[in-house]
């Protein structure tokens, strides 16, 4: 069984279409994918669209939910008050844009991703997919966590294989009885690496893939927009790094 988990392809559909044509190389037998599909990025309706074409399950994410529901920002600005210039951008000025974008439909569509996918003598391994981590979208361990922070997260889901998105750094670790992967991210990558990545699982197997995509191309099709702050975005696909937004962009 080889199973393929995407996710935060923030609206980049240059890095979406490659990863696609990896895809049909490597020959998957289901695909799934782990939210945050459209903010970010210039071409958020294309993406949904090509998700619904392709048939691909999948779960929430936190940029997703914020799109009609922004009751998480108070506790954010209080838990991060460094971060507020982020929020800002979220929840003003790029959340606000995105959803306009993309129309009633494709928003009601997104309204109906569950939080959580567990699959167990289906055909699949015994696997759990989810955003971040159980019960929150927003907040999950880094790259750098320790083996005790993603046991006390992890371990009350009960799977033997957990995979996370959100973090934007892909990484496959083993946990006691559990092996923890994170995906990475398709059109936002955070490690230094702008190639786009995703998960491949083959036989309870799984494996980083990274793709490399034309990354000049979305960075013109991006300035070429009129997409909110999307000086800040081609700089940050350019050097698959984040960084602060910038005022007045």
């Amino acid at each position: 069984m080889r199973i393929a988990i995407l996710a935060d392809i923030h609206g980049n559909l240059t890095a979406l279409d490659a990863v696609l044509a990896d895809l049909r190389q490597q020959k998957p037998d289901v695909v799934y994918h782990g939210g945050d599909l459209a903010f970010g990025g210039c071409n958020p309706s294309e993406v949904i669209d090509c998700i619904l074409q392709e048939g691909w399950k999948g779960v929430l994410g936190n940029t997703d939910e914020m799109l009609w529901d922004t009751s998480a920002r108070p506790g954010l600005e209080t838990a991060a008050p460094k971060l507020k210039s982020l929020f800002k951008v979220l929840f003003d000025i790029s959340g606000p844009a995105t959803c306009r974008m993309i129309g009633e439909t494709r928003l009601a569509w997104l309204r109906t991703l569950p939080t959580e996918l567990q699959f167990e003598n289906q055909g699949h391994e015994n696997l759990a997919l989810m955003h971040a981590s159980p019960g929150n979208l927003w907040r999950a361990p880094m790259d750098t966590a320790d083996d005790e922070e993603l046991k006390n997260t992890y371990t009350p889901v009960g799977a033997e294989i957990i995979v996370y998105c959100h973090i934007h750094r892909p990484f496959i670790r083993k946990v006691g009885s559990m092996t923890v992967c994170n995906t990475g991210s398709v059109g936002a990558p955070y490690d230094g690496d702008p190639r786009a990545s995703y998960l491949l699982i083959e036989d309870g197997r799984p494996a980083i893939c990274r793709v490399a995509y034309d990354v000049e191309k979305e960075a013109a099709r991006l300035l070429a927009s009129d997409y909110p702050q999307k000086e800040w975005i081609a700089e940050m696909r350019r050097k698959g790094s984040y960084l602060p937004p910038r005022e007045n962009t």
